[in-house]
Parts: C-alpha cells; sequence; structure tokens
C-alpha cells in the first residue's frame, strides 16, 4: 500500500534520476522510483508542476492545448484513482481468499496429522494383534503336543494296566492251585487220621498245626491278592476319569480354532488348558508311581508264592514219609493178628510175643524219632 504525504522535492528527484538514467519520467516510473509510494494523481500533478516551471515536457514535445491538457490530466487522475480503489479491493479480496486458503490448509493438514495418527495407532494395533495371533498360535501349537504326549501316556497306562490284569488273573490261578492242593492236602490228612492209631495222634496234631500254619499263610496272601485287585480297579476308575478328563481337553481344544476372532477369551482359556494339564501329569506320574508299587506288590507275592510251593513239596514229603511209617505199622499188627489166630501159648511163646511186643514200641519210638 502507498504511503500518503510524499512531496514535490522527492517526485523531482525520482524524476532527475530516471532522466540521469536515460528512462522517461513516466508516472508508473517515478511511483516505482519511490518505492511504490504516493497516489498516482499527485504525482502526475506534481510533474505537470516540474513540467510547468522548466517550461515544457521533457522529450518529443506536441502542441496542445491547456484545455485539453488539464482534461487529460484531470481523467489520469480519476483513473489511477479507480484504478487504486480496484487494486486495494482486488487485494483485500486476495488477502481474504489468502486467509481462507490458509485456513483451509491448516484444516487439512490437521485432519492429515490426524489421519497419520489413526494410521500409526492402526500399524501398532496391527502388530500387537500379529503378536498376540502368532502366541495363541504358540500356544496352541504347545497344547496340541501336550495333548499328544497326554494321550500316549495314557495309552502306556492302560498297556501297563493290562499287564498288570493279566499279573493278577495268574496270581489268582496259582491262588487256585493252591487251595486245591491244601484241599488235597486235607483230605489227605482227614484219611490219614481216620485210618492211623491213636499212636499218630502227636504227630498228625503236628501236622495239623503245619496246616494251619499254610491256611494262614495262604489266607493272608489271598488278602493281598484281593487288596492288589480293588488297587487295580482303583486305578481303572481312576484312568477312566483322566480318559474323560482328556476328551474334555480334547474338546477344548477343538473350540480353539474359532478363537481367532475372540484373542482375550482365547488366551484365558489357553492358560486354563495349561493349569488342566499340569494336573492330568500330575495325575498320571501319580498312576505310575502307584503302578510301580502294584509291580512292586506282585514280584513280593510271586515270592511268597514260590515259597508256599517250597513249603507244600515240603509237606508233600513229610506226608510220604508218614505214609510209609504208617504202613510199615500196619503191616506189623497184621503179622502180630496172624500169631494169635496159630494159637501158640506156650510159656516161652507167650515170652517171645510179649519180647516182639516190646520191639515193635521200640520200632515205633525209632520211627517217631525219625520223622519229621
Amino acid at each position: 500500500m502507498a504511503r500518503g504525504g510524499i512531496y514535490k522535492n522527492e517526485v523531482l528527484r525520482a524524476r532527475e534520476k530516471l532522466l540521469a538514467q536515460g528512462i522517461y519520467p513516466s508516472i508508473d516510473a517515478v511511483r516505482t522510483e519511490l518505492g511504490n509510494t504516493g497516489s498516482k494523481s499527485t504525482i502526475h500533478r506534481f510533474l505537470k508542476e516540474i513540467d510547468e516551471e522548466e517550461g515544457g515536457a521533457v522529450g518529443a514535445k506536441v502542441a496542445v492545448s491547456e484545455a485539453i491538457q488539464d482534461l487529460v490530466g484531470r481523467l489520469s487522475g480519476r483513473l489511477h484513482e479507480e484504478a487504486d480503489v480496484r487494486i486495494a479491493e482486488a487485494a483485500a479480496k486476495n488477502k481474504a481468499l489468502s486467509t481462507q486458503q490458509d485456513e483451509t490448509i491448516a484444516a487439512l493438514r490437521k485432519e492429515a496429522e490426524g489421519f497419520r495418527l489413526q494410521l500409526e495407532r492402526s500399524q501398532v494395533a496391527l502388530v500387537e494383534e500379529q503378536a498376540r495371533h502368532e502366541q495363541t498360535a504358540t500356544s496352541l501349537s504347545s497344547e496340541t503336543l501336550a495333548r499328544t504326549q497326554l494321550a500316549q501316556q495314557v495309552t502306556d497306562l492302560l498297556e501297563r494296566l493290562a499287564s498288570e490284569e493279566r499279573n493278577r488273573q495268574s496270581l489268582e490261578e496259582n491262588l487256585r492251585h493252591s487251595r486245591e492242593a491244601l484241599e488235597h492236602f486235607r483230605q489227605s490228612a482227614k484219611e490219614q487220621r481216620e485210618q492211623e492209631q491213636r499212636q499218630h495222634e502227636q504227630q498228625v496234631q503236628y501236622l495239623q498245626g503245619e496246616v494251619r500254619t499254610l491256611n494262614q499263610s495262604l489266607s493272608e496272601k489271598q488278602h493281598e491278592a484281593t487288596q492288589s485287585s480293588q488297587e487295580n480297579i482303583r486305578l481303572a476308575n481312576e484312568l477312566a476319569h483322566a480318559t474323560s478328563k482328556l476328551h474334555q481337553v480334547q474338546g477344548e481344544l477343538r473350540t480353539l480354532q474359532h478363537v481367532r476372532d475372540e484373542l482375550a477369551v482365547a488366551s484365558r482359556r489357553v492358560e486354563e488348558l495349561g493349569r488342566r494339564l499340569v494336573e492330568k501329569e500330575a495325575l498320571a506320574s501319580e498312576l505310575s508311581d502307584r503302578n510301580t508299587v502294584l509291580e512292586t506288590q506282585a514280584g513280593e507275592f510271586r515270592g511268597r508264592i514260590r515259597d508256599l510251593d517250597v513249603e507244600l513239596a515240603a509237606a508233600k514229603a513229610t506226608i510220604a514219609a508218614q505214609e510209609g511209617i504208617a504202613e510199615s505199622i500196619r503191616a506189623h499188627f497184621a503179622a502180630e493178628g496172624k500169631k494169635e489166630k496159630i494159637g501158640v501159648a506156650t510159656t516161652s511163646d507167650s515170652a517171645k510175643p510179649r519180647s516182639s511186643k516190646s520191639q515193635p514200641a521200640k520200632n515205633q519210638e525209632t520211627l517217631f524219632k525219625t520223622g519229621p
């Protein structure tokens, strides 16, 4: 914008400077030389006065009347004033438009900054979502591996349980044979007790005591076998319970396939499954320890059964020896009966039988001493 209040001497100096440079001192050239200050009408008036003072215009002189020059001057001043007004209005509109554009640019920049921040947050959320997805996939892989291992452990436990069942059946078969042998032994002892004389009562009582000992041992073994069977049943129930929990875990693992859209819920379920798997592993370890104890007890049972077999063989040998003794005694009594039927009743013969009667008693004492 032009400043108000330029002076004539300033216009004169600008005019002289332009003439010295070989430039025609027009109104625009003078105004430019003055730094775009001053009104064009004012500059035109000062230039006109200077020309009048110098007696004419600079450059090519044209003879015109003073009225025309005055009209031209007024028209030029009016044009310059209108031009200044229009320039001022255009400058104001331009400034308003520039301000509006600046505001629009600032708003667009602010909106772009918001979009940039939103994009950055979206990218961060996407990275976090991808990390959680990878973590969930890793957890799912770990759970699948743990489930496979648990299924293998359950299979091993089932095989061990089947082996224990076979061992138990073998123990029951051995116990059945032992009971049958014991029953046979009881029947033989009963028949022997009915046939033998009172002289064998002491030895028979001894055998009865041995039989009672064997019965007690067999009863204890049978009780221990019953406890082992109950323990196997309890282990089978616990295994069935563990299998049921395994099916439940498998069902939960299948639901993990739909958890990709609900990562928060999936994380909590995976943690819960981890705790359940730890419990299953503890249960499997406990079942393995109990199975080891059962195997140890089964080994002890087999050792005790072998000891019973040895004792039974010894008892059979003792019974065979006693049967031999009884047979010799029966033969001796049969010989004595025959001698009494012959009727040899002489004094010497009567003394002789007495001595012979004392001889069997000695033989009997000897047999008792040689007994078990």
